[in-house]
């Protein structure tokens, strides 16, 4: 029976951390006024008759905060890096001068600082429901195994180890939110 919950543990724990991963995964993306490779990394156009990850057919450089390089290793695909990048949701005109494509990142106004701030706490927030769920779902496992002859102490100490993994990824997943929240607030 012991091993049933180490199961369920380790389900649940996974996840969570999966729940974490994805957070981390999504604010890297929220543009924070800063030149981040990050913010591109949805961009997809076709490329020899497959959609490629823009990284996949360009080089990615941030030569200072405010820039970001994105370098064709082909010449004849810059068209079509230059038009991939207007159609996305990035929010920002690129510059082709006809070698590399130039985006200057603007500085951000209050206004969409406290967007972008709204915008992390409410990933922050999906995030946390997802660690819930993944407790609740354990805990409902541990309480059916109680009626399937589990002890009634071990699924007690079970929800308890639950209680502790829960409140480990909703700590993580507060911290992340706030250095993203210092990071788009730091002017």
């Amino acid at each position: 029976m012991a091993a049933d919950l180490k199961q369920i543990e380790q389900k649940a724990e996974a996840k969570m951390l999966a729940s974490v991963e994805f957070l981390d995964e999504t604010l890297s993306r929220i543009r924070a006024g800063k030149a981040n490779p990050h913010i591109l990394d949805g961009i997809k156009l076709e490329y020899y008759g497959s959609i490629t990850p823009l990284s996949g057919v360009a080089a990615i450089n941030t030569p200072d905060a405010r820039t970001i390089i994105v370098q064709p290793w082909e010449k004849q695909m810059l068209k079509e890096v230059e038009k991939a990048i207007l159609n996305s949701d990035v929010g920002i005109t690129p510059d082709n001068n006809g070698e590399v494509i130039r985006l200057s990142i603007p500085p951000l106004t209050e206004e969409r600082r406290k967007l972008l701030v709204k915008q992390a706490k409410q990933e922050a927030e999906d995030a946390k429901v997802s660690v819930r769920n993944a407790r609740r779902d354990a805990i409902d496992t541990i309480k059916k195994s109680v009626k399937e002859g589990l002890a009634e102490d071990v699924a007690k100490d079970g929800e308890n180890e639950m209680q502790k993994l829960h409140d480990k990824y909703i700590k993580k997943i507060d911290d992340l939110f706030a250095l993203k929240e210092k990071e788009i607030l730091t002017v």
